[in-house]
C-alpha cells in the first residue's frame, strides 16, 4: 500500500491551514491592512480579468467537475471494498486542502476583516422602533415614489422589462457614481454571469452566488426582475471583498440606489423596505399593519407575485441546505448564521439618519 508523498504532504498541510485561519481570525486589523484592502484586490482584479470576458460561468463548471471527483471519489472506495483505502483517502483529502487554500487566499479571508461599520465610520449602536418607524416611513415614500414613476399609476405592478446581460452592464454604473463619496466601494473589471445552477439555485432559495476560485459572481437568472439589480449589486460587493452577507446586502442596496437607472433606484428602495419592514413586524406587528396601508397597491402587488414565485418552488430540501449554509456562516465568523442578515438595518438607519432632512 503505497502513499505518495505530495498526497501526504497536502494532507498534513490541511489542519495547519485549520489553524493559520483561525488566528488569521483573531486578527481583523491585521486582515483589513494586508489582505483585504492589500493583495485581495490584486487577486480579484486578476481572476476578474482572466474570466469576466468568457460568455459562460467558469465556476459552475469547476464547481461540477469537484463534484464528480468527489462522486469518483465515493464510487472507487465501493468498488474495491474498501481495500487499500487510505491511499485513496489520503489523495482525496490533499484535493480538499488545496480547494481549501484556494477559497481563503483568492476570497475568504474578507470574513475576517474590520466590520463595515467601522470601514464607512459608522457608529455601531442599538436603534429603537421609533428610529426605525422613521426610517421606514421615508423608505415608503421613495418606494412609493419610484413605483409611479415607471407605471404612472400607483395600483400597477412594476415590470422589469431589461434583459438579464443589459442589467450587468447598467450595475457598473451604479458603483462607478458610489465611487466618488466612497472609495473604499471601488469596482473594477466587469465579471457578472447567469449562473448555469440558476434552475437548482432557486429550488434551495439562493438569488446568487460568488465563486471565490473564479471570482465571478454568479446570479440566479430566473427570479423575479424587480429585484434583479440588487441581487447583481449584492454579488458584486462580495467581489470587492464584502464576504459577511449583511455588509453585501447594505453596499449592494447602495450600488443599486446610486445608479440613475429609475428600476435600479426603485429595487434599492424594494431592497431596503423588505428587511426593515420584516425587522419592525417583530417589535410591533400593529405599526408594521399600519404602514403597510401607506404602501402603493401596485408595490403590494409586486412583493406577492415574488412571495409566489418562492412559494412555487417550495421543496422539504430547502430547509436543510439552509441549515448547511446557516452552519457555513457561522464557522465564518457570522455568529448569528442566517439571522445575521437582520443587522443590515442598523446600516440603513446610520445611512439614512445621515441624510440631510432625515
Amino acid at each position: 500500500m503505497k502513499i505518495n508523498k505530495k498526497h501526504l504532504l497536502g494532507t498534513i498541510f490541511l489542519p495547519i491551514q485549520v489553524i493559520l485561519v483561525q488566528l488569521a481570525a483573531k486578527n481583523p486589523a491585521f486582515i483589513e491592512d494586508y489582505y483585504s484592502n492589500g493583495i485581495y484586490p490584486n487577486i480579484a482584479a486578476f481572476l476578474r480579468i482572466i474570466f469576466g470576458w468568457i460568455p459562460f460561468s467558469v465556476g459552475d463548471l469547476l464547481i461540477a467537475f469537484l463534484l464528480l471527483i468527489f462522486i469518483r471519489f465515493i464510487y472507487r472506495l465501493i468498488q474495491a471494498r474498501f481495500r487499500s483505502a487510505l491511499p485513496k483517502v489520503i489523495h482525496f483529502t490533499a484535493i480538499l486542502s488545496l480547494v481549501y487554500f484556494c477559497f481563503y487566499l483568492f476570497w475568504g479571508l474578507n470574513y475576517y476583516r474590520k466590520p463595515l461599520v467601522e470601514n464607512l465610520a459608522y457608529q455601531q449602536k442599538e436603534y429603537s422602533t421609533a428610529q426605525l418607524q422613521k426610517i421606514t416611513e421615508t423608505i415608503i415614500q421613495k418606494l412609493n415614489y419610484y413605483q409611479l414613476e415607471i407605471t404612472k399609476n400607483d395600483t400597477i405592478k412594476v415590470e422589469n422589462k431589461y434583459s438579464q446581460k443589459k442589467m450587468y452592464s447598467l450595475a457598473i454604473d451604479g458603483y462607478t457614481h458610489l465611487e466618488k463619496d466612497f472609495p473604499q466601494l471601488k469596482y473594477q473589471y466587469k465579471s457578472i454571469k447567469s449562473s448555469l445552477m440558476s434552475l437548482l439555485q432557486t429550488y434551495i432559495g439562493t438569488g446568487g452566488y460568488l465563486n471565490p476560485l473564479t471570482g465571478e459572481a454568479q446570479v440566479n437568472d430566473r427570479i423575479p426582475k424587480t429585484g434583479y439589480p440588487t441581487t447583481i449589486c449584492h454579488e458584486m460587493a462580495h467581489q470587492i471583498g464584502f464576504a459577511a452577507e449583511n455588509e453585501a446586502n447594505f453596499v449592494g442596496f447602495l450600488a443599486a440606489n446610486y445608479n440613475d437607472d429609475v428600476f435600479f433606484k426603485y429595487a434599492s428602495y424594494r431592497m431596503a423596505f423588505g428587511y426593515c419592514i420584516s425587522e419592525l413586524r417583530k417589535r410591533d406587528r400593529k405599526l408594521t399593519k399600519e404602514l403597510w396601508k401607506t404602501v402603493h397597491i401596485g408595490v403590494g402587488k409586486d412583493f406577492n407575485a415574488s412571495y409566489q414565485f418562492w412559494q412555487s418552488y417550495n421543496n422539504p430540501f430547502e430547509p436543510l441546505v439552509k441549515k448547511g449554509y446557516n452552519a457555513y456562516l457561522k464557522a465564518n465568523k457570522q455568529d448569528k448564521g442566517i439571522a445575521s442578515y437582520s443587522y443590515v438595518v442598523n446600516l440603513f438607519i446610520h445611512y439614512f439618519e445621515n441624510l440631510e432632512g432625515v
